[in-house]
Protein backbone atom coordinates (compact mmCIF):
# COMPACT_ATOMS: atom_id res chain seq x y z
CA UNK A 1 0.00 0.00 0.00
CA UNK A 2 2.66 2.64 -0.85
CA UNK A 3 0.14 5.17 -1.31
CA UNK A 4 -1.06 4.87 2.10
CA UNK A 5 2.55 4.80 3.52
CA UNK A 6 2.97 6.94 6.67
CA UNK A 7 -0.95 7.15 7.19
CA UNK A 8 -1.87 5.45 10.74
CA UNK A 9 -5.02 3.78 9.96
CA UNK A 10 -8.11 2.85 12.55
CA UNK A 11 -8.05 -1.03 13.16
CA UNK A 12 -11.52 -0.98 11.50
CA UNK A 13 -10.15 -0.04 7.94
CA UNK A 14 -6.92 -1.28 8.54
CA UNK A 15 -8.06 -4.89 7.13
CA UNK A 16 -10.36 -3.14 4.12
CA UNK A 17 -7.16 -1.20 3.01
CA UNK A 18 -4.83 -4.38 2.76
CA UNK A 19 -7.39 -5.99 1.09
CA UNK A 20 -8.54 -4.08 -2.02
CA UNK A 21 -4.12 -3.51 -2.34
CA UNK A 22 -3.56 -7.25 -2.61
CA UNK A 23 -2.95 -8.14 -6.23
CA UNK A 24 -5.67 -10.33 -6.47
CA UNK A 25 -8.09 -8.10 -5.74
CA UNK A 26 -6.63 -5.28 -7.96
CA UNK A 27 -6.36 -7.63 -11.05
CA UNK A 28 -9.70 -8.86 -10.86
CA UNK A 29 -10.43 -5.22 -10.68
CA UNK A 30 -9.19 -4.57 -13.78
CA UNK A 31 -9.81 -7.50 -16.10
CA UNK A 32 -13.76 -7.38 -15.13
CA UNK A 33 -13.58 -3.33 -16.00
CA UNK A 34 -14.98 -2.68 -13.02
CA UNK A 35 -15.07 1.00 -12.82
CA UNK A 36 -11.39 1.71 -10.74
CA UNK A 37 -13.05 5.61 -10.61
CA UNK A 38 -15.50 4.32 -8.25
CA UNK A 39 -13.16 2.31 -5.63
CA UNK A 40 -10.73 4.97 -5.54
CA UNK A 41 -13.92 7.66 -4.09
CA UNK A 42 -14.77 4.71 -1.74
CA UNK A 43 -10.88 4.34 -0.23
CA UNK A 44 -10.89 8.41 -0.36
CA UNK A 45 -13.98 8.62 1.30
CA UNK A 46 -12.47 5.63 3.80
CA UNK A 47 -9.57 7.61 4.09
CA UNK A 48 -11.53 10.97 5.22
CA UNK A 49 -13.30 9.24 8.12
CA UNK A 50 -10.23 7.79 9.34
CA UNK A 51 -8.68 11.06 10.17
CA UNK A 52 -11.10 11.59 12.82
CA UNK A 53 -11.78 8.24 13.38
CA UNK A 54 -9.65 8.46 17.01
CA UNK A 55 -11.62 11.27 18.41
CA UNK A 56 -14.50 9.59 17.50
CA UNK A 57 -13.66 7.26 19.77
CA UNK A 58 -12.89 9.67 22.50
CA UNK A 59 -16.04 11.51 22.14
CA UNK A 60 -18.37 8.62 21.98
CA UNK A 61 -18.04 8.04 25.63
CA UNK A 62 -19.59 11.38 26.51
CA UNK A 63 -21.38 12.72 23.34
CA UNK A 64 -24.52 10.05 22.53
CA UNK A 65 -24.47 11.84 18.74
CA UNK A 66 -20.99 10.96 18.22
CA UNK A 67 -21.42 7.47 19.19
CA UNK A 68 -24.36 7.41 16.97
CA UNK A 69 -22.52 8.66 13.91
CA UNK A 70 -19.42 6.10 14.90
CA UNK A 71 -22.10 3.37 14.85
CA UNK A 72 -23.49 4.56 11.23
CA UNK A 73 -19.48 4.90 10.24
CA UNK A 74 -18.75 1.28 10.99
CA UNK A 75 -21.67 -0.01 9.63
CA UNK A 76 -20.70 1.77 6.49
CA UNK A 77 -17.40 0.16 6.67
CA UNK A 78 -18.73 -3.34 7.06
CA UNK A 79 -21.08 -3.03 4.11
CA UNK A 80 -18.26 -1.98 2.53
CA UNK A 81 -16.33 -5.56 3.55
CA UNK A 82 -19.29 -7.31 2.45
CA UNK A 83 -18.91 -5.98 -0.92
CA UNK A 84 -15.59 -7.19 -0.97
CA UNK A 85 -16.69 -10.40 -0.06
CA UNK A 86 -18.56 -10.93 -2.94
CA UNK A 87 -15.90 -9.47 -5.39
CA UNK A 88 -13.43 -12.28 -3.62
CA UNK A 89 -15.96 -14.73 -3.84
CA UNK A 90 -16.68 -13.98 -7.42
CA UNK A 91 -13.07 -13.69 -8.15
CA UNK A 92 -12.54 -17.24 -6.80
CA UNK A 93 -15.28 -18.39 -8.69
CA UNK A 94 -13.90 -17.47 -11.88
CA UNK A 95 -10.29 -19.70 -10.97
CA UNK A 96 -12.65 -22.41 -10.34
CA UNK A 97 -14.34 -22.19 -13.74
CA UNK A 98 -11.03 -21.82 -15.79
CA UNK A 99 -9.43 -24.41 -13.75
CA UNK A 100 -12.35 -27.27 -14.36
CA UNK A 101 -13.31 -25.33 -17.57
CA UNK A 102 -14.12 -28.95 -19.20
CA UNK A 103 -16.55 -30.00 -16.14
CA UNK A 104 -19.50 -28.14 -15.00
CA UNK A 105 -20.05 -28.69 -11.56
CA UNK A 106 -23.42 -29.16 -10.16
CA UNK A 107 -22.50 -26.51 -7.19
CA UNK A 108 -21.10 -23.79 -10.26
CA UNK A 109 -23.96 -24.72 -12.24
CA UNK A 110 -26.56 -23.51 -9.05
CA UNK A 111 -24.87 -20.95 -8.32
CA UNK A 112 -24.79 -19.32 -12.36
CA UNK A 113 -28.63 -19.34 -12.05
CA UNK A 114 -28.60 -16.76 -9.32
CA UNK A 115 -25.82 -14.64 -11.27
CA UNK A 116 -28.08 -13.62 -14.06
CA UNK A 117 -27.33 -10.35 -13.90
CA UNK A 118 -23.76 -9.52 -15.14
CA UNK A 119 -21.46 -9.20 -12.13
CA UNK A 120 -20.36 -6.07 -12.93
CA UNK A 121 -24.11 -4.63 -13.07
CA UNK A 122 -24.56 -5.97 -9.97
CA UNK A 123 -21.61 -5.24 -7.81
CA UNK A 124 -21.08 -1.87 -8.73
CA UNK A 125 -24.28 -0.22 -7.58
CA UNK A 126 -23.58 -1.84 -4.09
CA UNK A 127 -20.42 0.20 -4.23
CA UNK A 128 -21.99 3.48 -5.04
CA UNK A 129 -24.82 3.10 -2.57
CA UNK A 130 -21.60 2.09 0.41
CA UNK A 131 -19.94 5.42 -1.21
CA UNK A 132 -22.88 7.86 -0.84
CA UNK A 133 -23.24 6.33 2.62
CA UNK A 134 -19.97 7.79 3.39
CA UNK A 135 -20.28 10.26 1.97
CA UNK A 136 -22.79 11.72 4.21
CA UNK A 137 -21.19 10.85 7.03
CA UNK A 138 -18.33 13.03 5.54
CA UNK A 139 -20.26 15.63 5.50
CA UNK A 140 -21.31 15.29 8.76
CA UNK A 141 -17.87 15.18 10.56
CA UNK A 142 -17.54 19.03 11.03
CA UNK A 143 -20.98 18.74 12.75
CA UNK A 144 -20.05 16.14 15.41
CA UNK A 145 -17.07 18.91 16.43
CA UNK A 146 -14.75 16.38 15.41
CA UNK A 147 -10.96 16.67 15.44
CA UNK A 148 -8.53 15.58 12.45
CA UNK A 149 -5.51 13.25 13.13
CA UNK A 150 -5.96 12.90 17.05
CA UNK A 151 -4.16 10.32 17.56
CA UNK A 152 -4.04 9.49 21.54
CA UNK A 153 -3.09 12.51 23.50
CA UNK A 154 -1.91 10.82 27.05
CA UNK A 155 -2.20 14.13 29.01
CA UNK A 156 -5.94 13.69 28.79
CA UNK A 157 -5.81 11.79 32.47
CA UNK A 158 -4.18 14.31 35.14
CA UNK A 159 -0.86 13.32 36.14
CA UNK A 160 -0.53 11.46 39.32
CA UNK A 161 0.92 12.70 43.16
CA UNK A 162 2.67 11.26 45.94
CA UNK A 163 -0.53 12.86 47.77
CA UNK A 164 -2.90 10.45 49.67
CA UNK A 165 -5.85 10.58 51.70
CA UNK A 166 -5.12 7.33 53.51
CA UNK A 167 -8.36 7.58 55.58
CA UNK A 168 -10.31 6.46 52.14
CA UNK A 169 -8.01 3.13 51.45
CA UNK A 170 -9.22 -0.70 52.81
CA UNK A 171 -7.50 -3.54 52.44
CA UNK A 172 -4.34 -2.76 51.10
CA UNK A 173 -1.73 -3.10 54.32
CA UNK A 174 -0.77 -6.25 53.43
CA UNK A 175 -0.04 -5.37 50.26
CA UNK A 176 2.26 -2.07 51.61
CA UNK A 177 4.14 -3.89 54.23
CA UNK A 178 5.29 -6.55 51.67
CA UNK A 179 6.60 -4.21 48.61
CA UNK A 180 8.43 -2.19 52.19
CA UNK A 181 9.43 -5.41 52.78
CA UNK A 182 11.23 -5.61 49.82
CA UNK A 183 12.46 -2.18 49.71
CA UNK A 184 14.30 -2.43 52.88
CA UNK A 185 15.46 -5.87 51.94
CA UNK A 186 18.02 -4.19 49.19
CA UNK A 187 20.06 -3.21 51.52
CA UNK A 188 21.37 -6.14 52.18
CA UNK A 189 20.74 -7.58 48.47
CA UNK A 190 23.77 -6.48 47.36
CA UNK A 191 22.03 -5.01 44.57
CA UNK A 192 23.07 -1.25 44.37
CA UNK A 193 19.82 -0.18 42.14
CA UNK A 194 16.88 -2.04 43.21
CA UNK A 195 14.14 -1.66 40.88
CA UNK A 196 10.69 -3.20 41.63
CA UNK A 197 7.65 -3.37 39.57
CA UNK A 198 3.78 -3.19 40.95
CA UNK A 199 1.92 -4.40 37.89
CA UNK A 200 -2.14 -4.60 37.27
CA UNK A 201 -4.87 -3.98 34.95
CA UNK A 202 -6.22 -0.49 35.19
CA UNK A 203 -8.70 0.91 38.10
CA UNK A 204 -7.15 -1.54 40.26
CA UNK A 205 -4.89 0.68 43.08
CA UNK A 206 -1.77 0.61 41.80
CA UNK A 207 -0.76 3.98 42.49
CA UNK A 208 -2.98 4.41 45.83
CA UNK A 209 -0.70 1.71 47.39
CA UNK A 210 2.37 3.22 45.85
CA UNK A 211 1.61 6.59 47.22
CA UNK A 212 0.86 4.53 51.03
CA UNK A 213 4.77 3.26 50.22
CA UNK A 214 5.61 6.47 49.39
CA UNK A 215 4.29 8.68 52.40
CA UNK A 216 4.89 6.00 54.75
CA UNK A 217 7.02 7.43 57.62
CA UNK A 218 9.56 4.37 57.91
CA UNK A 219 10.01 4.81 54.27
CA UNK A 220 10.55 8.20 54.67
CA UNK A 221 13.39 7.81 57.72
CA UNK A 222 14.86 4.68 55.68
CA UNK A 223 15.44 6.67 52.07
CA UNK A 224 17.71 10.54 52.01
CA UNK A 225 15.68 11.32 49.10
CA UNK A 226 12.34 10.51 47.48
CA UNK A 227 10.78 11.89 44.12
CA UNK A 228 7.74 11.04 42.15
CA UNK A 229 7.30 11.37 38.53
CA UNK A 230 4.38 10.52 36.38
CA UNK A 231 5.38 8.89 33.04
CA UNK A 232 2.22 8.27 30.78
CA UNK A 233 2.69 6.60 27.29
CA UNK A 234 5.27 8.95 25.55
CA UNK A 235 8.27 8.86 27.74
CA UNK A 236 9.75 11.67 27.12
CA UNK A 237 13.35 11.34 29.01
CA UNK A 238 13.71 14.97 28.91
CA UNK A 239 10.47 15.65 30.93
CA UNK A 240 10.87 12.69 33.23
CA UNK A 241 14.65 13.57 34.32
CA UNK A 242 13.48 17.34 34.91
CA UNK A 243 10.39 15.91 37.33
CA UNK A 244 12.55 13.61 39.23
CA UNK A 245 15.42 16.76 39.58
CA UNK A 246 12.70 19.19 40.71
CA UNK A 247 11.04 16.25 43.25
CA UNK A 248 15.03 15.62 45.00
CA UNK A 249 15.25 19.49 45.92
CA UNK A 250 17.03 20.59 43.09
CA UNK A 251 16.28 23.64 40.65
CA UNK A 252 16.10 22.97 36.78
CA UNK A 253 14.61 26.04 35.50
CA UNK A 254 16.19 28.35 32.81
CA UNK A 255 15.75 28.32 29.01
CA UNK A 256 18.17 26.26 26.96
CA UNK A 257 18.85 23.48 29.55
CA UNK A 258 19.73 20.26 27.59
CA UNK A 259 19.11 16.62 28.67
CA UNK A 260 22.65 16.48 29.39
CA UNK A 261 22.93 19.27 31.95
CA UNK A 262 19.68 18.00 33.41
CA UNK A 263 21.30 14.30 33.75
CA UNK A 264 24.67 15.87 35.37
CA UNK A 265 22.92 17.79 37.57
CA UNK A 266 20.72 14.59 38.81
CA UNK A 267 23.79 12.51 39.07
CA UNK A 268 25.53 15.11 41.59
CA UNK A 269 22.16 15.21 43.56
CA UNK A 270 21.63 11.33 43.90
CA UNK A 271 25.11 10.50 44.46
CA UNK A 272 26.19 9.19 47.80
CA UNK A 273 22.18 9.43 48.52
CA UNK A 274 20.31 6.41 48.83
CA UNK A 275 16.97 7.18 47.64
CA UNK A 276 13.04 6.13 45.86
CA UNK A 277 12.23 7.19 43.16
CA UNK A 278 8.11 6.60 41.99
CA UNK A 279 7.73 6.43 38.58
CA UNK A 280 3.68 5.84 38.09
CA UNK A 281 1.83 5.02 34.89
CA UNK A 282 4.69 3.27 32.80
CA UNK A 283 3.08 2.36 29.59
CA UNK A 284 6.55 2.62 27.24
CA UNK A 285 8.37 -0.41 27.05
CA UNK A 286 11.52 1.43 25.54
CA UNK A 287 14.60 -0.22 26.56
CA UNK A 288 16.75 2.65 25.20
CA UNK A 289 14.84 5.32 26.76
CA UNK A 290 15.45 3.28 30.20
CA UNK A 291 18.97 3.15 29.79
CA UNK A 292 19.19 6.65 29.57
CA UNK A 293 17.28 7.73 32.31
CA UNK A 294 18.58 5.43 34.44
CA UNK A 295 22.16 6.72 33.96
CA UNK A 296 22.19 9.28 36.85
CA UNK A 297 20.68 6.57 39.27
CA UNK A 298 23.92 4.28 39.14
CA UNK A 299 25.44 6.87 41.16
CA UNK A 300 23.09 6.36 43.93
CA UNK A 301 24.30 4.79 47.83
CA UNK A 302 23.54 1.11 48.45
CA UNK A 303 19.56 0.38 48.69
CA UNK A 304 18.76 2.72 46.33
CA UNK A 305 15.19 1.76 44.77
CA UNK A 306 13.04 2.74 41.60
CA UNK A 307 9.19 1.20 41.98
CA UNK A 308 7.72 1.56 39.12
CA UNK A 309 3.87 0.95 38.57
CA UNK A 310 2.42 -0.19 35.08
CA UNK A 311 -0.43 -2.23 33.60
CA UNK A 312 2.23 -3.81 31.43
CA UNK A 313 4.04 -6.93 32.21
CA UNK A 314 6.51 -6.28 29.08
CA UNK A 315 7.22 -2.82 30.63
CA UNK A 316 7.76 -4.11 33.76
CA UNK A 317 10.28 -6.98 32.28
CA UNK A 318 12.83 -3.99 30.45
CA UNK A 319 12.94 -2.75 34.06
CA UNK A 320 13.05 -5.07 36.93
CA UNK A 321 15.72 -6.76 39.03
CA UNK A 322 13.39 -8.80 40.87
CA UNK A 323 10.05 -10.44 40.45
CA UNK A 324 7.02 -8.36 39.68
CA UNK A 325 4.75 -7.69 42.44
CA UNK A 326 1.27 -8.78 40.69
CA UNK A 327 -1.81 -6.83 42.77
CA UNK A 328 -4.51 -8.44 42.90
CA UNK A 329 -8.47 -7.19 43.81
CA UNK A 330 -9.36 -5.95 46.54
CA UNK A 331 -11.53 -9.02 48.42
CA UNK A 332 -15.27 -8.28 48.49
CA UNK A 333 -15.26 -7.33 52.29
CA UNK A 334 -12.91 -4.64 52.07
CA UNK A 335 -14.89 -3.70 48.84
CA UNK A 336 -17.68 -3.33 50.25
CA UNK A 337 -15.81 -1.68 53.72
CA UNK A 338 -14.46 1.12 51.14
CA UNK A 339 -18.33 1.34 49.77
CA UNK A 340 -19.43 2.22 53.17
CA UNK A 341 -17.23 4.64 53.93
CA UNK A 342 -17.87 6.64 50.66
CA UNK A 343 -21.78 6.04 49.93
CA UNK A 344 -23.22 5.85 53.84
CA UNK A 345 -20.52 7.82 55.46
CA UNK A 346 -19.94 5.19 58.27
CA UNK A 347 -23.68 4.94 58.75
CA UNK A 348 -25.64 1.55 56.73
CA UNK A 349 -29.01 2.31 55.73
CA UNK A 350 -30.68 -0.91 56.19
CA UNK A 351 -33.27 -0.64 53.23
CA UNK A 352 -30.01 -0.33 50.33
CA UNK A 353 -27.27 -2.98 52.70
CA UNK A 354 -28.83 -5.45 50.26
CA UNK A 355 -28.90 -3.29 46.71
CA UNK A 356 -25.51 -2.05 47.68
CA UNK A 357 -24.12 -5.92 48.55
CA UNK A 358 -24.68 -6.13 44.81
CA UNK A 359 -23.08 -2.69 43.72
CA UNK A 360 -19.81 -3.78 45.31
CA UNK A 361 -20.22 -7.50 43.78
CA UNK A 362 -20.36 -5.88 39.97
CA UNK A 363 -17.61 -4.02 40.76
CA UNK A 364 -15.47 -7.21 41.05
CA UNK A 365 -12.39 -5.77 43.31
CA UNK A 366 -11.92 -2.74 41.80
CA UNK A 367 -11.16 -0.26 44.27
CA UNK A 368 -12.03 3.06 41.24
CA UNK A 369 -15.33 0.95 40.81
CA UNK A 370 -16.75 1.06 44.04
CA UNK A 371 -15.69 4.87 44.60
CA UNK A 372 -17.03 5.95 41.22
CA UNK A 373 -20.50 4.14 41.79
CA UNK A 374 -19.97 5.17 45.70
CA UNK A 375 -20.24 8.39 44.91
CA UNK A 376 -22.88 8.37 42.37
CA UNK A 377 -25.01 6.59 44.70
CA UNK A 378 -24.66 8.82 47.73
CA UNK A 379 -27.15 11.44 46.88
CA UNK A 380 -29.68 9.04 46.48
CA UNK A 381 -31.75 7.46 49.35
CA UNK A 382 -34.19 5.73 47.53
CA UNK A 383 -34.35 1.73 46.76
CA UNK A 384 -36.04 2.28 43.35
CA UNK A 385 -33.32 4.67 42.41
CA UNK A 386 -30.80 2.32 43.24
CA UNK A 387 -32.78 -0.63 41.31
CA UNK A 388 -32.72 1.35 38.54
CA UNK A 389 -29.01 2.00 38.42
CA UNK A 390 -28.37 -1.23 39.48
CA UNK A 391 -30.16 -2.76 36.18
CA UNK A 392 -28.66 -0.52 33.92
CA UNK A 393 -24.88 -1.22 32.42
CA UNK A 394 -22.10 -0.10 34.08
CA UNK A 395 -20.68 2.51 31.54
CA UNK A 396 -24.05 4.25 31.85
CA UNK A 397 -22.97 5.15 35.72
CA UNK A 398 -19.90 6.81 35.34
CA UNK A 399 -17.22 8.57 32.76
CA UNK A 400 -14.77 7.66 35.32
CA UNK A 401 -14.32 4.38 35.46
CA UNK A 402 -14.60 4.60 31.54
CA UNK A 403 -11.09 6.15 31.26
CA UNK A 404 -9.39 4.48 33.66
CA UNK A 405 -9.88 0.94 31.61
CA UNK A 406 -10.28 2.74 28.33
CA UNK A 407 -6.71 4.01 27.87
CA UNK A 408 -5.85 -0.01 27.92
CA UNK A 409 -7.33 -0.10 25.11
CA UNK A 410 -6.66 3.18 23.31
CA UNK A 411 -2.88 2.49 23.22
CA UNK A 412 -3.29 -0.92 22.03
CA UNK A 413 -1.46 -1.35 18.56
CA UNK A 414 -4.08 -1.27 15.88
CA UNK A 415 -3.08 -4.72 14.66
CA UNK A 416 -4.52 -5.61 18.56
CA UNK A 417 -7.52 -3.33 19.08
CA UNK A 418 -9.78 -5.38 17.25
CA UNK A 419 -8.49 -8.53 18.26
CA UNK A 420 -9.46 -7.46 21.79
CA UNK A 421 -12.96 -6.00 21.18
CA UNK A 422 -13.73 -8.93 19.35
CA UNK A 423 -13.65 -11.11 22.72
CA UNK A 424 -16.87 -9.63 24.26
CA UNK A 425 -18.69 -12.25 21.82
CA UNK A 426 -17.48 -14.43 25.16
CA UNK A 427 -19.75 -14.12 28.04
CA UNK A 428 -18.51 -12.74 31.27
CA UNK A 429 -16.47 -14.86 33.61
CA UNK A 430 -16.27 -17.62 30.33
CA UNK A 431 -12.56 -19.22 30.63
CA UNK A 432 -10.88 -19.85 27.07
CA UNK A 433 -7.44 -21.09 26.10
CA UNK A 434 -5.24 -18.88 23.68
CA UNK A 435 -5.46 -21.73 21.15
CA UNK A 436 -9.55 -21.32 20.93
CA UNK A 437 -9.10 -17.41 20.65
CA UNK A 438 -6.46 -17.68 18.08
CA UNK A 439 -8.88 -20.10 15.81
CA UNK A 440 -11.50 -17.47 16.19
CA UNK A 441 -9.07 -14.36 15.54
CA UNK A 442 -7.73 -16.62 12.31
CA UNK A 443 -11.56 -17.60 11.04
CA UNK A 444 -12.29 -13.80 11.36
CA UNK A 445 -9.18 -12.47 8.93
CA UNK A 446 -8.00 -10.36 12.14
CA UNK A 447 -4.12 -11.80 12.30
CA UNK A 448 -1.86 -10.05 9.88
CA UNK A 449 0.12 -12.65 7.46
CA UNK A 450 3.55 -12.85 8.37
CA UNK A 451 6.41 -14.20 6.09
CA UNK A 452 8.29 -15.83 8.93
CA UNK A 453 5.87 -17.05 11.10
CA UNK A 454 2.53 -19.25 10.90
CA UNK A 455 -1.17 -17.42 11.14
CA UNK A 456 -1.12 -19.97 14.83
CA UNK A 457 2.17 -18.36 15.87
CA UNK A 458 1.23 -14.20 15.13
CA UNK A 459 -2.07 -15.56 17.01
CA UNK A 460 0.27 -16.56 19.51
CA UNK A 461 2.21 -13.48 20.14
CA UNK A 462 -1.03 -11.13 20.14
CA UNK A 463 -2.49 -13.24 22.65
CA UNK A 464 0.22 -13.04 25.24
CA UNK A 465 0.33 -9.02 24.06
CA UNK A 466 -2.86 -8.67 25.39
CA UNK A 467 -2.18 -10.85 28.73
CA UNK A 468 1.00 -9.04 29.10
CA UNK A 469 -1.07 -5.40 29.40
CA UNK A 470 -3.30 -7.62 32.01
CA UNK A 471 -6.26 -7.02 29.74
CA UNK A 472 -6.15 -11.32 29.89
CA UNK A 473 -5.92 -12.75 33.28
CA UNK A 474 -4.94 -16.67 33.73
CA UNK A 475 -6.85 -18.14 35.47
CA UNK A 476 -5.16 -21.81 36.38
CA UNK A 477 -1.46 -22.06 36.11
CA UNK A 478 -2.06 -26.19 35.48
CA UNK A 479 -4.65 -25.70 32.44
CA UNK A 480 -3.79 -22.55 30.81
CA UNK A 481 -6.74 -21.05 31.21
CA UNK A 482 -7.46 -17.57 30.84
CA UNK A 483 -10.31 -14.90 31.51
CA UNK A 484 -11.42 -11.24 31.46
CA UNK A 485 -12.70 -9.36 34.44
CA UNK A 486 -15.95 -8.04 33.78
CA UNK A 487 -15.49 -4.49 33.48
CA UNK A 488 -12.71 -5.07 31.12
CA UNK A 489 -14.99 -7.45 29.44
CA UNK A 490 -17.67 -4.23 29.51
CA UNK A 491 -14.98 -1.97 27.92
CA UNK A 492 -14.76 -4.22 25.11
CA UNK A 493 -18.09 -4.77 24.34
CA UNK A 494 -18.63 -0.88 24.30
CA UNK A 495 -16.18 -0.90 22.09
CA UNK A 496 -17.57 -3.27 19.67
CA UNK A 497 -21.01 -1.54 20.56
CA UNK A 498 -24.52 -3.49 18.99
CA UNK A 499 -22.35 -4.80 16.02
CA UNK A 500 -21.70 -8.21 18.56
CA UNK A 501 -24.60 -9.43 20.44
CA UNK A 502 -24.46 -11.97 23.25
CA UNK A 503 -27.56 -14.10 23.19
CA UNK A 504 -27.68 -14.95 27.53
CA UNK A 505 -31.38 -15.77 28.04
CA UNK A 506 -34.57 -15.51 26.10
CA UNK A 507 -35.13 -11.80 27.32
CA UNK A 508 -32.07 -10.37 25.49
CA UNK A 509 -33.71 -10.65 21.94
CA UNK A 510 -32.03 -7.31 20.67
CA UNK A 511 -30.29 -8.18 17.46
CA UNK A 512 -30.27 -5.38 15.05
CA UNK A 513 -29.23 -5.26 11.38
CA UNK A 514 -26.20 -4.31 12.73
CA UNK A 515 -25.24 -7.03 14.61
CA UNK A 516 -22.24 -8.47 12.81
CA UNK A 517 -20.89 -11.51 15.63
CA UNK A 518 -23.31 -13.37 17.53
CA UNK A 519 -22.73 -15.85 20.58
CA UNK A 520 -25.54 -18.11 21.87
CA UNK A 521 -24.96 -20.00 25.43
CA UNK A 522 -25.97 -23.63 25.08
CA UNK A 523 -28.77 -23.53 27.43
CA UNK A 524 -30.70 -21.25 25.36
CA UNK A 525 -34.12 -22.34 23.78
CA UNK A 526 -33.00 -22.57 19.95
CA UNK A 527 -35.25 -20.12 18.23
CA UNK A 528 -33.63 -18.02 16.45
CA UNK A 529 -36.40 -16.00 15.14
CA UNK A 530 -34.79 -13.18 16.05
CA UNK A 531 -31.65 -13.58 14.30
CA UNK A 532 -33.46 -12.71 11.10
CA UNK A 533 -32.66 -9.04 11.12
CA UNK A 534 -29.33 -9.80 11.40
CA UNK A 535 -28.49 -9.52 7.50
CA UNK A 536 -24.89 -9.44 7.72
CA UNK A 537 -24.18 -11.46 10.23
CA UNK A 538 -20.58 -13.18 10.01
CA UNK A 539 -20.65 -15.28 13.12
CA UNK A 540 -22.67 -17.50 14.79
CA UNK A 541 -20.80 -18.59 17.63
CA UNK A 542 -22.50 -21.50 20.37
CA UNK A 543 -20.17 -21.22 23.70
CA UNK A 544 -20.35 -24.03 26.15
CA UNK A 545 -20.15 -23.24 29.58
CA UNK A 546 -16.90 -24.28 31.33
Amino acid sequence: MADLAGIVLSPLLQVFFERVASREFVYFFRREKLDQALLNKLKMALLFVNVVFEDAEEKQVVNPNVKEWLDELKDAIYEAEDTLDEIDTEAKLRELDAEFHTTKSKVRKAISTSLKVPFVKKIEPKIKQVLDKLEYLVSQKNNMGLKEGVQGNPSERLPTTSLVEESGICGREDDKEKIINSLFSNDVSGNKLFVIAIVGMGALGKTTLSQLVYNDECVKEHFDLEAWACISDDFDVFKVTKAILEGVGSSANGDGKTLDWLQNRLKESLTGKKFLLVLDDVGNDNYINWEVLTNPFRFGAQGSSVLVITCEERVASVMQTIPNYYLKPLPEKECWSLFVRHVFRGSIHPELEAIGRQFVEKCKGLPLAVKTIGALLRSKVDADDWNKILKSEVWDMSTEIIPALRLSYKYLPSHLKRCFAYCSILPKDYLFSENELVLLWMAEGFLKKSKDKTMEQVGHDYFFDLVSRSLFQQHNVYDFKFGMHDLVNDLAKFVFGQFIFRLESVNSLQVTSKTRHLSILENIPKTFEALYEAKGLRTFLPIFLN
